[in-house]
């Protein structure tokens, strides 16, 4: 358990400068120049990864059961997934209007993959991950949004074919990823087969 909560923290503390430290940020930047700082955040980022995945695959082999989620959170977990990739997806494609409406698109996916995950998975380990991962989403898309009302920043309008491109662009790749590649890469098959 301590290589995947010193995980999380890394990696999120990464993610949180801008929710918690904006000012310390912004410091660093102009103190270090936007590669080197960019650079140093890459680094923490896949030093926290990397004992994430070691920490999660532990927790894996000996679980620790909180409750048992019933079958049907796995079917509502694959359609909010869907969500979450075609939102992951807005993030890539530009002049969608899913980008154009919720501004901070990426975020949202891993507030609701997070959820998602939660709703599935009833064992300690999930609870760890995907609940620091949906805290840490749900502030940093309201950090991110309060920071665009300050800026008045606006998205450019989405166009039909951005947005037709995202929707189909994240629903392959969430087929793709659903019936391949999460027991390839996770060893775990949402669909259970």
């Amino acid at each position: 358990m301590p290589l995947l909560i010193a995980g999380l923290v890394l990696f999120l503390a990464a993610h949180s400068t801008r929710i918690f430290a904006d000012g310390w940020r912004s410091a660093m930047l102009e103190r270090l120049g936007e590669k080197p700082w960019k650079g140093l955040i890459t680094v923490v980022s896949i030093a926290g990864f990397a004992l994430i995945v070691i920490g999660y695959g532990q927790l894996r082999l000996m679980p620790v059961p909180l409750w048992e989620p019933p079958l049907w959170t796995r079917h509502l977990s694959l359609l909010l997934n869907l969500l979450a990739f075609i939102l992951l997806t807005a993030a890539y494609v530009p002049r969608n209007a899913i980008k154009a409406r919720i501004g901070h698109p990426m975020v949202a996916g891993v507030k609701i993959w997070a959820l998602a995950h939660l709703l599935a998975n009833g064992n300690l380990a999930d609870v760890l991950l995907f609940g620091s991962f949906l805290i840490w989403a749900v502030l940093d898309f309201r950090a991110s949004r309060r920071r665009d009302r300050e800026n008045d920043v606006s998205y450019p309008p989405g166009t039909l074919l951005g947005s037709f491109g995202t929707l189909a662009i994240g629903t392959l790749v969430w087929f793709v990823f659903v019936r391949w590649l999460h027991a390839l890469l996770i060893g775990v098959s949402p669909l259970g087969m």
